[in-house]
């Protein structure tokens, strides 16, 4: 049931109307728009069929009695029905299964359906006092039987762990998870990330933003993007720090100047470990060499790469090829240490091509230093094999 109020709760509404016509009858010779009752807790006036109330408080119960809103305005305007009100200036709780869930404030709205929708526009302000999330806009559109919270143009939600703009917000009081929709930036302080998609859905309290269409993060040193990973979807663990992107994943990083692609990479932002359980590609630009396995690890930190299982290493620019089973990749100095059925050829005049258990050197150095052992690797006892192009 509706009830308003204001100060002190009201009479009920048939009681108002009975004064009013009473007071029109009775002085009939004055303008209509003058015709008021002034009662020690609101005014109510009739304005061309409708009913005005100055400073009251609007409320609304579900059937079990418990409270879905109630909204303080400095003005109602009731329609002819008594279905839908507008009001200025409200502000007011929100409630989801007798809880409150949501504090608003804004510059006038409507109460429409005899209570069941709640719409507010003008700068709008939406307070989760459960976990201290912030949703502010331009609309909004409170529906208490579906759990939803929709804020729409220029959103921008806030809360200690990330901020974000889009499009439009929706808020599900429940699980308080926001699902946010188009042109959406959301930046973290720690980890200090921003991250760029369509559609997300923010999970507050397990600290998780989660996306299932392209999206891309940027990771910051200081006011400085030192690397950057997109995917056709991924999450972002704000607890743990980690994030995780899949499918078409590219990355790229500044220091070292690497670039890595795959279908699975997981990232730890704190560590800047970055590891794939699927076929991975790391390239470097500058020195001309391209690395596959079939799953690896870079340590962006640390500088080195790790690659395992049909792992191919190519150096460009003096036409080398490497094949191992694993191999470790030191990106500054260039060095790398292959195990595990070494395969190593040079596009010489003549051609080389060595096999082993184990090689180190360059891949564009003039020296590489192939040994054999037949060990686990299979292959046959070799001794220490220079070549020098």
């Amino acid at each position: 049931m509706k009830k308003v109020a204001s100060r002190k709760k009201l009479f009920l509404l048939p009681i108002y109307f009975l004064l009013f016509t009473f007071l029109v009858s009775a002085c009939n010779t004055e303008k209509r728009a003058e015709k008021k009752i002034q009662k020690d807790t609101a005014s109510v006036t009739d304005f061309e069929g409708s009913l005005v109330f100055q400073n009251v408080t609007l409320d609304q119960a579900d059937e079990q009695g418990r409270p879905l809103w109630k909204v303080k305005a400095e003005q109602a305007v009731y329609t002819k029905d008594k279905k839908a009100a507008r009001i200025q200036k409200p502000s007011g709780d929100l409630f989801q299964d007798g809880k409150l869930v949501m504090q608003i404030t804004a510059d006038s709205g409507e109460v429409q359906e005899d209570g069941k929708k709640i719409f507010l526009k003008g700068q709008i302000v939406a307070t989760d006092p459960r976990n201290g999330a912030v949703l502010k806009g331009n609309e909004l559109e409170w529906r208490p039987k579906e759990d939803l919270l929709i804020v729409r143009q220029n959103l921008v939600g806030t809360h200690q762990k990330m901020v974000a703009t889009a499009n439009e917000g929706r808020y599900f009081s429940r699980s308080q998870q926001m699902e946010l929709l188009g042109q959406i930036v959301a930046t973290s302080k720690d980890p200090a990330v921003q991250i760029r998609t369509e559609h997300l859905v923010w999970q507050i309290p397990q600290q998780m933003v989660v996306g299932d269409r392209r999206i891309q993060i940027d990771r910051y040193t200081g006011n400085r993007v030192t690397e950057q990973a997109a995917g056709d979807s991924g999450q972002v663990n704000l607890k743990t720090k980690i994030a995780t992107l899949t499918k078409n994943v590219q990355m790229t990083s500044l220091e070292p100047p690497v670039q890595i692609a795959g279908n699975s990479v997981t990232w730890n932002l704190t560590t800047q470990m970055v590891t794939s359980d699927q076929p991975v590609k790391v390239v470097h630009q500058q020195q001309q060499v391209t690395l596959t396995g079939n799953r690896g690890q870079v340590d962006l930190k640390g500088k080195v790469a790790r690659l395992i299982g049909g792992v191919q290493g190519v150096g460009s620019r003096n036409k080398s090829q490497l094949y191992a089973n694993q191999v470790i990749w030191n990106i500054p100095t260039e060095e790398f240490d292959a195990q595990g059925n070494v395969i190593y050829h040079q596009q010489v005049d003549p051609p080389l091509h060595l096999t082993g258990s184990r090689a180190v050197g360059k891949f564009q150095g003039q020296t590489v230093v192939v040994t054999g052992g037949g060990g686990a690797s299979g292959s046959s006892g070799r001794v220490v094999t220079e070549i020098i192009p």
